[in-house]
Order: structure tokens, then C-alpha cells, then sequence
């Protein structure tokens, strides 16, 4: 049944391409002009593609709740509520126009695309963050987005693939994989070792080689990340073209590419608004709902920023395309550890702000465990939902552990 459906979605699609009202939008790609209607017929059948196919969007109406919470009442901890409802949906409808829009670019600019657009959530907050001095929520953000890409996202995505295909055994690129697990074991050596400078008390500048270590890493980092984009787009593209090949017979773009522009273009300035409510009221929720902030900053916020690698992770791996799932779930924390990471640690060095990699002791050796846990799990190039479920149990243990643990820099 669901292959009619989707049969009858494309034949659909053909219909609508060859529409009066499409065929004008794309003339005015090419130079033409559009009467008013023919331009009122193109938002509204736009605005029902992207905001009413999703029931997910029935969540986009707390974003402007949250704001009024925010003016009219001081509770912090149904404003915060109301604000992750909000920003939910816009998180997925962000990976959905950049999906569309790398319809039209081409798979290396796609590529780049979905991986900086996927995590655009992630760096706002992160950034919004550092303007307001608030360091150790940056750390945090962005390693409980680490966490979550490679146990819950990944997880869900392996569990879901093995239950629609439990009768076979799922694969996947095990060079692409092990690859990525060694991406991900060098940002943990980025992070370990200013860690280690400062818990072993054997700095040769007590209070300065700490931060000149972890910027001067941050700068090998960024450029261990593209030199690592350009093998994996320029020096490996059978990979990206076998990848290309199996999903354009799948997916057609359901938007024009100016309408994808636009979309992108109204959900950052949405998300960029809400996020800045969001972090100012991290410290209020805290208090209110009694949780350690730590908490709050390493499973709630990147759950909800996470979203558009959630969907489509699942969705790659539901038919059977587990390497664009790992590419999804696996290529999201590299780039969060190897590049947002140093890269806010850069933006504070400009902003005057002393953000360093000193993840603290807890948080760190969590990182490490993870990424050895996920690298097993991943080394025979199989999967199957045994192995998913392990992932998701592992990070029930991850979530469990930080709700119980005070930061001390928040305590």
C-alpha cells in the first residue's frame, strides 16, 4: 500500500509541475514575470506543501505562545516548555528545505548544505549563548548533540531499519564507518587533553597554556574537518554518486528552488528569535522544575535541535539506505565535534570570551565511552535492531547520568 502511495504522490507531483501555476514559477526562474494571481496561487500552494503536509507543524502555534508566557508571566519553566514545543517543528522544517533545495544543487553543495543546515539549530543557540556569557551552556548544547546524533538518532534509525527488515541484515560502507569513527575518536583527543592539562595541575602557565592549548587545537580541528570534506567530496565520489543515484529515483523536489530559499530563510530568522528567548530562560527552568541545568543543556535542547537528523535518519534507514542514515547521524557529530565545537571556541577568542575545550572530567570521559561503544557497534559494516535498541538503552543510561549530576561550574 504504501508503494501505491507513493506512486500516486509522484504521478501527483508530475500533474502539479505541469501546472499552469508551476510552470509560471519557473519562468520566472528563467527571466519571466507573474500576474498577482498566478503569484497568490504559488504561496498558498506552497504554504500547504510545507506547513500543512506535517503534523508535526500542529506544534508551530506554541512558538508564539512561548513569547506571550515570556511578556505576560513569569515562569520560566512553562515559557521553556513552550519554547522547545516551538522550535521542534521548525528544526525539521529547516532539514526539510535544505532536503529540497539539494535537489536542485547538485550532491556536493547538497552535501554541504544538509550538513550545515542540519545543526544550524545547534550553532544559534550556541552562539546567542556566547554573546550572553554563558560558556558552559555552549559546551554542553553541543556535546549532548554529540550524544544524541550518535545514540538516540543512529539508534532509532538502526531499530527502525531492523523491525521493517527483520528478515534480513541491513549493511552499510564499513570503510565510510570506520573512517568516522576515527573522526570522532580525534575530537575526543581535541577535548581530552585540555581536560587532562587541567585536572593533572601540570600546566607550565597555571591559567593561560589550558586556553592556548584549546585554541590552538580548535585551529588543527577546523582544518582536520576540511580536509576531511574535501576526501569525502572530492576524493571519494562514487560514494556520493551511488548516493545520488538511489535517491533521485526516489525523491522529486516537491518545491521550486526559490521557494526553498525562502522557506530557509523564514525558519533561521524563527528559530534565531526563539532561541534567544530559549537560552535566557535556561537558568530560570532549572530553578523551576528543580533539574540540574546540565541536563537541560546535554539531552532536552539537542533532542529538540536534533529533530530534521531524527526524521531522516529513520527514513533512510526504513528503506534500506543505511549509509545515507550513518551519513546523517555519524556526519552530524563530526561536524558538531569537529567543527561548531572549535569553531565557538574560535567566535569567543574574537568576542573576547574565554571558551576553551576543558569539557570537564564527567562529560568528557562520557564522550569517550560513547563514541568506543558506537565505533564496536558499527566496525562489521552490519546492523540489525539488536543493535539499534543497544544504542537507544545506551543513551537512557547517558540521560540518567546527567540527571543526577551538578556541574560545578553550575552549581
Amino acid at each position: 500500500m504504501e508503494f501505491d502511495d507513493e506512486a500516486e504522490h509522484k504521478r501527483l507531483y508530475r500533474v502539479e509541475t505541469n501546472s499552469p501555476q508551476r510552470n509560471a514559477a519557473f519562468s520566472l526562474e528563467q527571466g519571466g514575470s507573474l500576474s498577482a494571481k498566478a503569484t497568490q496561487n504559488i504561496v498558498i500552494q506552497s504554504f500547504k506543501i510545507v506547513i500543512l503536509s506535517s503534523k508535526l507543524n500542529l506544534l508551530l502555534p506554541f512558538g508564539p505562545i512561548a513569547i506571550l508566557v515570556h511578556y505576560f508571566t513569569d515562569n520560566k519553566g512553562w515559557f521553556f516548555l513552550l519554547s522547545l514545543l516551538g522550535i521542534t517543528p521548525l528544526a525539521e522544517r529547516l532539514g526539510y528545505a535544505t532536503e529540497q533545495l539539494a535537489c536542485y544543487t547538485g550532491p556536493t553543495v547538497g552535501g554541504l548544505l544538509n550538513a550545515t543546515f542540519g545543526n544550524v539549530t545547534e550553532l544559534i543557540i550556541s552562539i546567542i549563548a556566547l554573546k550572553n556569557g554563558m560558556i558552559r551552556v555552549v559546551q554542553l548544547t553541543l556535546l549532548g548533540s554529540i550524544l544524541s546524533n550518535m545514540l538516540l538518532v543512529l539508534g532509532c534509525a538502526l531499530f527502525c531499519g531492523g523491525i521493517v527488515f527483520s528478515r534480513k541484515q541491513q549493511v552499510f560502507d564499513k570503510e565510510n564507518a570506520v573512517l568516522n569513527s576515527g573522526m570522532l575518536l580525534m575530537a575526543v583527543m581535541g577535548l581530552l587533553f585540555p581536560t587532562l592539562l587541567h585536572f593533572t595541575h601540570s600546566e607550565v602557565h597555571a591559567g593561560s597554556s589550558e586556553l592556548a592549548l584549546s585554541r590552538s587545537t580548535s585551529c588543527i580541528m577546523l582544518i582536520a574537518y576540511a580536509a576531511y570534506l574535501f576526501f569525502q567530496l572530492k576524493i571519494q565520489p562514487s560514494f556520493l554518486t551511488e548516493g545520488e543515484e538511489t535517491s533521485d529515483d526516489d525523491e522529486v523536489p516537491e518545491i521550486s528552488k526559490w521557494e526553498a530559499i525562502i522557506w530557509l530563510l523564514i525558519f533561521t530568522a524563527w528559530v534565531s528569535l526563539l532561541s534567544g528567548y530559549l537560552v535566557d530562560a535556561i537558568e530560570g527552568a532549572s530553578v523551576s522544575w528543580k533539574i540540574p541545568m546540565s541536563f537541560i543543556s546535554v539531552i532536552l535542547l539537542p533532542i529538540v535541535g536534533n529533530a530534521a537528523e531524527h526524521a531522516g535518519a529513520i527514513m533512510f534507514a526504513m528503506k534500506d539506505k543505511l549509509d545515507l542514515s550513518l551519513g546523517v547521524a555519524i556526519g552530524s557529530s563530526i561536524q558538531i565535534s569537529m567543527f561548531a565545537v572549535p569553531f565557538c571556541v574560535v567566535i569567543s577568542w574574537v568576542m573576547g570570551e574565554q571558551m576553551d575545550l576543558n569539557f570537564q572530567l564527567f562529560e568528557t570521559a562520557t564522550l569517550f565511552i560513547t563514541v568506543i561503544v558506537v565505533a564496536f557497534f558499527l566496525q562489521e559494516g552490519t546492523s540489525n535492531y539488536f543493535k539499534g535498541l543497544m544504542l537507544i538503552l545506551s543513551y537512557l543510561i547517558v540521560a540518567a547520568s546527567f540527571f543526577v549530576h551538578q556541574d560545578p561550574d553550575q552549581g
